[in-house]
């Protein structure tokens, strides 16, 4: 069964083009990261690191559309597969915003657990995204 996760809408004081490049490149997402991971490793288009008490994940980016687009796969011994997508729109020369997307199939079962913390992920990584862009 799919589910669909998204964050809410954030205005970032920067071009869309500055934020597509840095959510382009797994390398710059380690200050993004909270404190649960640990483990980082990455290369531009892929990474893997472990959250603490549960399981080590991977994502790859799989789909790039210049400055407004970015789909990032799942991967590893993770128990539903997962889609991490990020939407850039600008909105003025230095504006733009941006929305994150899960898209995960995963049974009720591990929907009751696993929902919650995906929403805290995404709902926490959009602020340290803005403070790193506005830097």
């Amino acid at each position: 069964m799919s589910r669909h996760i998204e964050s809410e809408k954030i205005i970032i004081n920067c071009q869309a083009e500055k934020v597509f490049s840095f959510l382009g490149n797994f390398d710059n997402f380690s200050s993004l990261m909270p404190e649960q991971v640990a483990n980082w490793q990455s290369t531009g288009d892929s990474c893997s690191f472990e959250v603490k008490g549960l399981a080590t994940l991977g994502l790859r980016i799989t789909e790039k559309t210049p400055c407004t687009y970015i789909s990032m796969k799942g991967e590893g011994k993770i128990p539903f597969g997962f889609t991490l997508d990020s939407y850039i729109q600008e909105k003025e020369t230095q504006q733009c915003q941006v929305q994150l997307m899960i898209e995960a199939d995963m049974n009720p079962f591990i929907a009751m657990m696993a929902e919650k913390p995906l929403h805290n992920f995404i709902d926490m990584i959009l602020p340290r995204l803005k403070q790193e862009m506005e830097k």
